[in-house]
C-alpha cells in the first residue's frame, strides 16, 4: 500500500471516528442505570455477538462470511434502545480486541465507528417515523424496514469509500455492486433480528441461547456445505490424474485471457506441449507406469507455473498447455525452450526406452494477436500447427507459430475450393444473388489479394474467407432474401444475424477454424458502427477489414433486391468518402486501383450499351 493511500484511510477513519464519539456523546449525555437482570442481558449478548462474529454462515458460490451480530445490534436497538445497544456494541468491541490482537488497532477502531454511526442514526430515523422500543409490534414494521435501511445504507457508504480509497476505484461503482448483493442479506438480518427480538422479550437469556445454538448449527451446517461445494468446484475444473487444472477450465482462462489481452493490448502467449513418444514409454511398461511418467511430467510443469506466476493445464492425453501473459512470443520460446532442457536433465525410471534416452516433449508457441487471432480458437490452432512442426523437425524442440509452418500443414487453395463450393451450391437453389455475390467477391479477393502482395497463408484465408463469407444467410428464409420491398426491423436484424450463423456454421469444421474472423466479421466498420460486435479500428483483423472493402464494392455496384445499383464511378466515390469510416483507409486506394486496372473498361462497356 502507498504512503498516500494509507495517509488517505487514516485521515478516513480518524473523521468517522471523530463523527461517531460526537454522536455517542450526544446521545450519551443523561444518565442510565441498569439492575442485575438487566446486566445479565448486557453482557449476553455482548458475548452472543462475539459468538455470532466468528461463527459466520459461509454463502456460496463467493465464500463470503455472512455474519448475524448486525441482527443482534438491531434487536437491542429494538428491545432496548440506543443506550443499551451501544454498550453492548462497546462491550464486544472490548472483547474482539483482546481475542484479535493481531489485527491492526484503527481496524478495530474503525469496524466500531462504523457500526456506532450506524446503530446512531438508525436509531434517529427509528424515533422520527414513530418506532416504540420494546415488543415488537406488528404496527413498528415501518420503522422496523426504515431503520434497517438506514443501518445498511451507512454500512455500505462506510464500506465503498474504504475500497474507493484503498483500490482507486470509483465510489458509485462499488455502491452499485455492494447493493446488489447487500439488499437480500440485509433484508435477512432485519427478519432475524425480529426474531431474536421476540425470543429475548419472552424468554430472555434463554431465548439467546435458543438462538444463538441454532446460529452456531447454521453457521457449522453451511460451513460444511460451502467445502462439499468448493470440493467439488475442485473436481470440476481439476484433472484426477495429475492435479492440474482440466481441458474445460483451461478453455475458460483462455477466453478470459484472450478478452484481456484485446482490452488492454498486452502481450499473451500460448504453449501447446506435447510428451514425446510417450504411448512407446506406455506400450512397454503399461498404464499405470505411463501415469506415474504423466504425474511425474505435470509435478514439473506446476512448479515452474508456479515459479512464473502463470495458468498451466492438461489439455489431453499427454498434453499440456501454457497460458503466459505479459510476455512476447520470443520471450516465451526462451522460456519454454528452457524447460524443455530441464526436463530432458531430470531422471525417470525406464525412460531409456526412449528414443533420446532421457523425458522429451515438443511444443509450440503462438502469440495473440488482434490483426490474426482473433479468438482463442484460432490461437490454439496456431500453436497445435507450431507443436506438430516441432514433431515433424525431429521432436525434443520448440517451435514459434509463423505463416511458412502454416502453410507447410494445409491443403492446397484450390482443394480448398472444391471443399467449399459444395455448400456454396445450396445457394443456387435458395438465393441466386448471394451465389453470384459470393462468386464475384472471390474473384475480387483473388485479384486483391496479389495486388497486395499478402504472404501466401493470408492469400489462401482471404480468398477461401471471401468465398464462404455469407454462408450464414443459408439459414434465413427465401421470401426475406428474396424481397424486393423495404424489409421490417425484425427482418433486419435478421438479416445481420447471418454473420453469427456463418461462424457457428463453420465452427463445426476444425479445419476452417481460420476463415471464422472473415465470416462473422466482414460487416464490422472502421468507425465501430458495424456488427455484430461494434469493434473499431485495428481491432478488427486485417483480412477482415480487407474484405469488409471488397464485398461493400460488390454489394453497391451489382443488382440486388433492395438497393439501387451503383456504377463503378460511384462505387469509387463512396469507397473513398466512407475511407477512415466504413473502410480501412489504408486498402481502399489499392483496391481502387486493382479495379481500374482489372476491370473498368469492363463497367464502361456495359454502362455504354445502356444494360
Amino acid at each position: 500500500m502507498s504512503k498516500v493511500i494509507k495517509n488517505k484511510l487514516i485521515i478516513f477513519q480518524v473523521s468517522v471516528s471523530i463523527i461517531a464519539l460526537l454522536i455517542l456523546l450526544n446521545i450519551l449525555n443523561g444518565p442510565v442505570t441498569y439492575d442485575y437482570n438487566d446486566w445479565i442481558i448486557i453482557y449476553s449478548m455482548s458475548g452472543g455477538a462475539v459468538l455470532l462474529y466468528f461463527w459466520t454462515i459461509r454463502l456460496m458460490p463467493t465464500g463470503h462470511g455472512f455474519s448475524m451480530d448486525s441482527s443482534l445490534f438491531l434487536s437491542s436497538l429494538f428491545l432496548f434502545g440506543i443506550h443499551t445497544s451501544l454498550l453492548i456494541l462497546l462491550i464486544s468491541s472490548l472483547f474482539y480486541y483482546v481475542y484479535d490482537k493481531g489485527r491492526n488497532f484503527s481496524k478495530h477502531i474503525g469496524n466500531f465507528s462504523n457500526y456506532l454511526l450506524a446503530l446512531s442514526i438508525a436509531y434517529y430515523f427509528f424515533i422520527l417515523f414513530g418506532g416504540d422500543f420494546g415488543r415488537i409490534e406488528p404496527t413498528n414494521l415501518y420503522p422496523y424496514i426504515i431503520s434497517l435501511s438506514i443501518f445498511m445504507l451507512v454500512n455500505t457508504i462506510y464500506v465503498a469509500i474504504y475500497f474507493s480509497i484503498n483500490n482507486k476505484e470509483r465510489i458509485n461503482k462499488i455502491i452499485k455492486s455492494m447493493f446488489v448483493v447487500a439488499i437480500p442479506s440485509y433484508a435477512l438480518n432485519l427478519l432475524i433480528s425480529m426474531v431474536l427480538s421476540i425470543l429475548i422479550f419472552y424468554y430472555q437469556v434463554f431465548g439467546l441461547f435458543l438462538f444463538l445454538v441454532i446460529a452456531v448449527l447454521l453457521s457449522i451446517t453451511f460451513k460444511r456445505h460451502y467445502e462439499y461445494y468448493n470440493e467439488a468446484q475442485k473436481r470440476a475444473i481439476k484433472d484426477q490424474l495429475t492435479g492440474l487444472y482440466n481441458h474445460g477450465y483451461f478453455e475458460d482462462k483462455l477466453e478470459e485471457q484472450c478478452q484481456l489481452a484485446k482490452e488492454t493490448n498486452q502481450f499473451l502467449c500460448l504453449a501447446l506441449i506435447d510428451i514425446d513418444d510417450f504411448k512407446k514409454f506406455n506400450d512397454t511398461y503399461g498404464h499405470y507406469r505411463g501415469d506415474q511418467l504423466l504425474k511425474f511430467i505435470a509435478q514439473m510443469l506446476k512448479q515452474d507455473s508456479i515459479k512464473h506466476g502463470w495458468f498451466v493445464a492438461r489439455y489431453g492425453g499427454e498434453e499440456f498447455t501454457y497460458i503466459m501473459p505479459g510476455i512476447d512470443e520470443h520471450e516465451a520460446f526462451l522460456i519454454i525452450n528452457k524447460l524443455r532442457k530441464k526436463v530432458n536433465d531430470t531422471y525417470f525410471e525406464g525412460v531409456e526406452v526412449l528414443p533420446y534416452g532421457c523425458i522429451s516433449f515438443s511444443a509450440g508457441v503462438t502469440q495473440f494477436d488482434t490483426e490474426s487471432t482473433f479468438d482463442k480458437s484460432i490461437l490454439l490452432d496456431h500453436a497445435d500447427q507450431a507443436m506438430y512442426y516441432a514433431k515433424a523437425q525431429g521432436k525434443n524442440q520448440v517451435r514459434i507459430y509463423d505463416e511458412s509452418i502454416k502453410t507447410d500443414h494445409s491443403l492446397d487453395i484450390e482443394e480448398n475450393i472444391a471443399r467449399l463450393e459444395q455448400p456454396l451450391n445450396f445457394f443456387l437453389a435458395k438465393d441466386v444473388y448471394t451465389y453470384q455475390h459470393s462468386k464475384r467477391v472471390y474473384q475480387y479477393a483473388t485479384e486483391f489479394s496479389l495486388k497486395l502482395e499478402l504472404p501466401i497463408y493470408e492469400r489462401k484465408t482471404l480468398i477461401l474467407g471471401a468465398l464462404i463469407h455469407d454462408i450464414g444467410k443459408i439459414e434465413i428464409p427465401r421470401e426475406i432474401l428474396n424481397k424486393k420491398e423495404k424489409l421490417t426491423d425484425n427482418e433486419w436484424q435478421m438479416v445481420k444475424n447471418h454473420v453469427v450463423w456463418g461462424r457457428e456454421i463453420i465452427s463445426k469444421h476444425p479445419h476452417l477454424h481460420d476463415l471464422e474472423p472473415l465470416v462473422e466479421l466482414h460487416h464490422e466498420r472502421f468507425d465501430g458502427k458495424g456488427y455484430p460486435h461494434g469493434l473499431t479500428g485495428y481491432n478488427i483483423p486485417k483480412l477482415a477489414r480487407i474484405l469488409c472493402i471488397v464485398d461493400s464494392f460488390d454489394a453497391m455496384t451489382t443488382e440486388r433486391p433492395y438497393q439501387k445499383t451503383r456504377t463503378f464511378d460511384e462505387a469509387i466515390v463512396e469507397l473513398r468518402r466512407c475511407a477512415g469510416t466504413q473502410f480501412d483507409p489504408e486498402y481502399v486506394e489499392p483496391f481502387i486501383e486493382m479495379i481500374k486496372e482489372n476491370h473498368y473498361k469492363d463497367d464502361l462497356a456495359v454502362n455504354a450499351s445502356g444494360e
